[in-house]
């Protein structure tokens, strides 16, 4: 019916007085209100589930073929179609019937064209489906076997529709109203729409109508309910076994509760007997055990505030003791216990704030009381045997400054150093001063004024004591430093061992755990969790592992106040959360480090580093007032005034006391040794040309002749021989009286000298000598020393091989004696430069070698110049050849007057130089004489056309030859001479 209604059916009217239908359907039946107890019983049972189906009974014949709704409902059928498929096959636009109606859709440009093959898709024939085909067929055959053994049974019976059709048109007629899940007659509008007044209103002559209004109305509601109770009946009818069923299965349910009922209470009287005989004492017991450690923790609960009550007089009692670590250690472990175990106490509460103030208090008065230490240690007499003052004082200060991370208080200290080391040096002047009576203090007030009256040896002293001062400032400063710098490292070294040693303990703790988390069960009791698993020693001894395990792990999360405690616990035990270290000082001071100094290594080590950074510090502070009070004495040209002695002695007690500060500190500081460098310089400055002056004034009054040799340059010659390059050292008492020989002997050879060269050998030693007694200028001196002996070459060939020494000395003429003995001074030089480069080498460092590649160019300069003079000697002699050769003739009488003019010159020469110039020189110097003269003899011969013939003329020249040769070799010297005089002749072709 419902579906005829929604293909457009319209739903006929029902009269009212229509016969009742005969049944109702489930579907209706569950519209219709709770009206009845039989009703109410119904709509029960139809919310249960039916557990035995009853076809409905009836005519088949009487059913309709229309589908059945209630077997079809979920089926699509004809009625279902929404599309007139005679209308899209007769399409009345088309003039002919096309051959596909696709077209109505899709337009009349839709025709059936051949579609391409694809490449991707195979070609399916039949033959692939044979394989499927063979294996369907056998069970196709099953199929159709078993349709014709068991014929499909009608599951709606026809007569069910035509009874429901007449049932819901009987129901129609019942107004709507009574249908409402919401019916109520206690609703005035509901009443009102079911009962009207009006049909009970008996005034104004209308009775007689009204009550048979009323009768009508009533009637009408009986025959409502007549209908009603019919449908109710039939469907009962219909459900009647199922109905009978579940009444069963309920009788059944209810014996079976009743079953289980009495066996839950036996099983729960049974229960409450055991736990009275078996369990209620032993749970007594463990409440009581609960009971005891409660009242136990409270007890030390009173206990602990006792304590912390008095932790503020107690403080201040270590305050008064200067126990500043006792102090902040008592206020942090009272800290701890505020925040942890006396959490919301009332009487407590302002006393966390008093203690940070008090802690900020204690801040400040370490800090005061570190720098009333730095000021007392530095400033007591240095005479002191004593290098550390209050040695456990310095440790409990350095102590409290490192818990409370006042990292910066070395800085307090280094301030005190600069303060201190001004007052040395001012004491130091003060009580020189006072010793010296010259210095009239009420004249002379500012005190640098009054050191620049002191002498050499005054201030000397002075400079002396002030050092020696500073070493032992420094000395002291070194030992207070290494104190607190090995605390600091005490400190680094327990964090470093408590993390690895918290490492370990976390993993037994992890071990340790799992163990009592698998024995450890609850039991709920009175709102208490409660261990049955231990007893209470078992409870004890895991507490005191726990708590343990809690000092050896600082960072671990405190236990909580309820757990049980010890009961034997005290305040100590229960307050202290520290674990601490015993552990030494340098100064033998027992020591305990407690786990409460929260720095890292990085932090640790930064101030170590910075420890060791303010003794580098204070040796620069020292080397820089050092500095200034050498500057405050150096503003006269003091300093520059000095001699070689008094310089070489300011030199070498100032690098003492470079050297000893540089042991002391481990670090060498650069403005005391920068400032030595820049008197140094000015000191190589002014020596040098000292003495260069002095060479100059030497060479301009030299005349160049052999000078005697005193004993004590042949000493001071002897010496470098020995292997010492220094002056002798001047002999005291009588003077030996010793005659000056004609040569200088060095190494066995005589040296006929000057006596500038004499001087300028001493003033070589004098700088190499200032090279080993200030090692600092040894380059400095290495250069002016090559530009010495530079000046010395260059202004000796300027007098003697250019004739300067005629202007500058008056002399009248160069002599072959001179350029001699010139030679030979610069022989004399040459020998000690390899001396002079082997004493610098010794003492430069190897990145200045470089520096020695001056002497090597002296030494060929000099070479060179000597190389100069011997060729100026026989360029003398050459000439003399050429002017007497050019006017020879071959003639008697023989000897001729050339010849005997020759042998004279060559007696001469040999005369001047023979005892200045070694043997091998002047054979050597004579030989190349000689060749000069046989190639202007033999270039005379070829002039005048005498030939090796044996003639006359042959003959005249050779007696002449033999004159000059033996003449020659019967100078001194001179006998084996190789003369080779046949070379004078022409070679015969």
């Amino acid at each position: 019916m419902v579906a005829t209604c929604r293909l457009g059916g319209a739903r006929p009217r029902r009269r009212l007085g229509s016969f009742f239908p005969q049944y109702l359907t489930s579907g209706d039946y569950m519209q219709w209100p709770q009206a009845t107890g039989l009703h109410q019983c119904l709509h029960q049972r139809a919310s249960l589930p039916d557990v035995c189906p009853k076809e409905p009974t009836g005519d088949p014949n009487s059913l309709c073929d229309s589908p059945s709704l209630v077997a079809d409902q979920h089926r699509w059928t004809i009625y279902h179609s929404k599309v007139n498929l005679p209308a899209a096959l007769n399409d009345p636009r088309l003039t002919k019937r096309e051959s596909d109606f696709f077209t109505k859709t899709w337009g009349q440009d839709f025709v059936d064209i051949e579609v391409v093959p694809s490449l991707y898709l195979p070609q399916i024939s039949k033959e692939f489906f044979v394989t499927y085909q063979q294996e369907i067929v056998q069970r196709e055959k099953i199929h159709e076997r078993c349709k014709t053994i068991c014929p499909p049974k009608d599951t709606f019976d026809r007569t069910l529709l035509h009874t429901h059709d007449k049932s819901r048109t009987d129901l129609e007629q019942v107004p709507k109203i009574f249908l409402k899940p919401d019916f109520a007659l206690e609703d005035p509008l509901t009443f009102n729409a079911v009962l009207p007044w009006s049909h009970f209103n008996t005034t104004g002559g209308k009775g007689n109508r009204d009550a048979a209004s009323s009768k009508l109305l009533q009637e009408k509601l009986s025959h409502y309910l007549d209908i009603v109770e019919v449908n109710i009946a039939h469907q009962i009818s219909l459900r009647s076994e199922a109905f009978f069923h579940a009444m069963t299965s309920q009788h059944e349910l209810q014996d079976y509760l009743r079953k289980t009922s009495q066996a839950v209470k036996m099983l729960r009287d049974k229960i409450g007997q055991i736990d009275k005989v078996m369990c209620e004492g032993s749970l007594k017991v463990l409440r009581l055990s609960l009971t005891r450690n409660n009242c136990i923790k409270a007890y030390n609960k009173l206990k602990l505030m006792a304590t912390v009550h008095q932790t503020q007089p107690t403080v201040q009692l270590l305050l008064s003791t200067s126990e500043f670590v006792g102090a902040l250690d008592l206020i942090a472990t009272t800290q701890e216990v505020l925040q942890q175990e006396l959490q919301g106490i009332h009487s407590f509460r302002h006393l966390g704030s008093q203690l940070c103030e008090l802690e900020k208090l204690i801040d400040k008065m370490m800090i005061a009381e570190f720098s009333t230490y730095a000021h007392s240690d530095l400033n007591r007499p240095l005479e002191e045997e004593c290098q550390i003052l209050e040695e456990e004082r310095l440790v409990s200060l350095v102590f409290g400054l490192l818990k409370q991370r006042k990292l910066n208080f070395f800085e307090i200290y280094g301030d005190e150093i600069i303060v201190t080391a001004k007052n040395i040096i001012k004491q130091c002047v003060v009580n020189t001063v006072s010793q010296i009576e010259e210095i009239d203090t009420d004249v002379v007030v500012k005190l640098a004024d009054q050191m620049r009256m002191m002498n050499f040896p005054q201030w000397f002293d002075l400079l002396k004591d002030i050092f020696s001062n500073f070493i032992l400032f420094l000395k002291r400063i070194k030992a207070t430093l290494n104190v607190i710098r090995r605390v600091v490292l005490l400190v680094l070294d327990k964090n470093q061992r408590s993390k690895e040693l918290g490492d370990t303990s976390a993993q037994k703790n992890s071990a340790k755990d799992s163990t009592i988390d698998a024995e450890l069960v609850y039991l709920a009791h009175e709102g208490m969790f409660i261990s049955d698993a231990f007893s209470e020693g078992d409870l004890l001894s895991a507490a005191a592992y726990s708590a343990s395990q809690r000092n050896l792990s600082p960072d671990s999360e405190p236990s909580s106040s309820d757990s049980v405690s010890e009961p034997e616990c005290t305040t100590d035990s229960s307050s202290s959360k520290e674990q601490t270290s015993s552990s030494i000082t340098p100064g033998g001071i027992d020591i305990m480090i407690g786990e409460d100094i929260k720095l890292s290594e990085l932090e640790l080590g930064r101030l170590a580093n910075n420890i060791q950074d303010l003794l580098y510090s204070a040796s620069d502070i020292c080397h820089d007032r050092s500095v200034k009070f050498l500057m405050a004495r150096a503003k006269d040209g003091f300093l520059e005034k000095l001699n070689s002695t008094e310089f070489v002695a300011l030199s070498r007690l100032m690098e003492t006391f470079l050297l000893d500060t540089e042991q002391i500190c481990g670090r060498k500081s650069m403005s005391l040794r920068g400032a030595l460098q820049s008197q140094a310089n000015r000191f190589v400055n002014r020596f040098h040309e000292e003495r260069k002056t002095k060479l100059s004034l030497l060479l301009d009054n030299e005349r160049w002749k052999q000078a005697d040799v005193p004993a004590e340059f042949q000493d001071l010659v002897d010496s470098i021989s020995d292997g010492r390059i220094a002056l002798p050292e001047k002999k005291t008492g009588a003077p030996e009286e010793r005659k000056p020989t004609d040569f200088l002997v060095v190494d066995g050879q005589k040296y006929a000298v000057v006596g500038t060269v004499l001087l300028l050998i001493r003033i070589i030693l004098e700088y190499c000598q200032c090279v080993d007694s200030i090692p600092s200028i040894a380059t400095d001196m290495l250069t002016r020393l090559s530009d010495l002996l530079k000046y010395f070459n260059s202004r000796s060939c300027q007098l003697v091989l250019g004739a300067g020494a005629l202007q500058v000395v008056g002399l009248k003429t160069i002599t072959t004696k001179n350029l001699a003995l010139s030679s030979r001074c610069l022989q004399l030089i040459v020998h000690y430069i390899p001396v002079i480069r082997a004493h610098f080498e010794a003492r430069l460092q190897p990145k200045q070698f470089s520096m020695l590649r001056h002497f090597d160019h002296i030494t060929k300069d000099y070479h060179d110049h000597i190389a100069e003079i011997s060729a100026k000697l026989v360029a003398i002699m050459d000439s003399l050849f050429d002017k007497l050769l050019s006017k020879y003739e071959v003639k008697a009488p023989v000897p001729s007057t050339c010849f005997r003019n020759i042998c004279k010159q060559m007696a001469k020469m040999h005369e001047a130089i023979y005892d200045l110039l070694p043997e091998e020189q002047t054979q050597m110097l004579f030989l190349r004489i000689n060749a000069s003269y046989k190639l202007h003899l033999k270039r005379q011969l070829a002039h005048l056309n005498v030939v090796n013939d044996g003639g006359p003329q042959n003959g005249l020249v050779t007696a002449d030859v033999a004159f000059y040769t033996g003449n020659l070799q019967a100078l001194k010297g001179l006998q084996t001479l190789d003369l080779n005089m046949a070379e004078i002749w022409e070679q015969k072709r």
